[in-house]
């Protein structure tokens, strides 16, 4: 990640092919209060589940242009599903995983949330507020002095405001420019509907 270039003031073109979203990077210092685990049904996922791990990371992740683990090759997949500082989790409803939970503790002292979603049909019935609590007990349950994640205007209207709740506190902007997943196939073109699909290049800007 280039953190040095800022960007110039005012409208910067994006290439044709490629999508923009603006980033924000939160991070806690602390636990506001101590949270205990609940008895919420998480199942942890290993190296030997790497298709459990990409459909369920597609049935959430597609809404919000999820696409990292899509692209990665079975062997980079299973390196960081294997390794013992990353906790993958899925969460049940009983019957079937309608939730994801990835935490990385490989950088000392820190765990990053890296994916936290739920299935459509899950979201806005407080079962993100049971799996905040579980990634909070479970980050701190280890020797670290920041919890951090960032999130996204792709990601759910409500995602910001849901982590500034649960304390996380914003550090940092950037912008992310990528090859647009619906265009290369990642993704089918009728992902993430919220965010325009360009598929011919404009060679004139509106402004406002």
């Amino acid at each position: 990640m280039n953190t040095n270039p800022e960007l110039p003031m005012g409208y910067s073109p994006v290439p044709p092919g490629k999508i923009a979203n603006a980033v924000t990077f939160l991070e806690m210092r602390q636990p506001a209060e101590k949270i205990t685990a609940a008895d919420t049904p998480l199942v942890r996922l290993t190296s030997s589940d790497l298709e459990d791990y990409r459909r369920l990371f597609r049935l959430i992740g597609e809404d919000w242009m999820w696409v990292s683990r899509l692209e990665m090759d079975d062997d980079s997949l299973r390196a960081i599903l294997s390794d013992p500082a990353v906790e993958v989790y899925a969460l049940t409803d009983g019957e079937r995983q309608i939730g994801l939970l990835e935490l990385d503790f490989r950088v000392p002292g820190e765990c990053e949330l890296v994916f936290f979603g739920l299935a459509r049909e899950a979201i806005g019935k407080g079962v993100g507020r049971c799996l905040m609590n579980e990634a909070i007990a479970k980050a701190w349950a280890r020797p670290i002095d920041r919890f951090w994640l960032h999130t996204c205007h792709f990601d759910h209207p409500a995602a910001l405001a849901f982590y500034q709740r649960s304390g996380f506190t914003p550090y940092a902007l950037m912008v992310e420019v990528h090859d647009d997943p619906r265009l290369t196939g990642v993704l089918p073109r009728t992902a993430a509907p919220h965010i325009p699909l360009l598929d011919v290049p404009r060679h004139d800007c509106v402004t406002g």
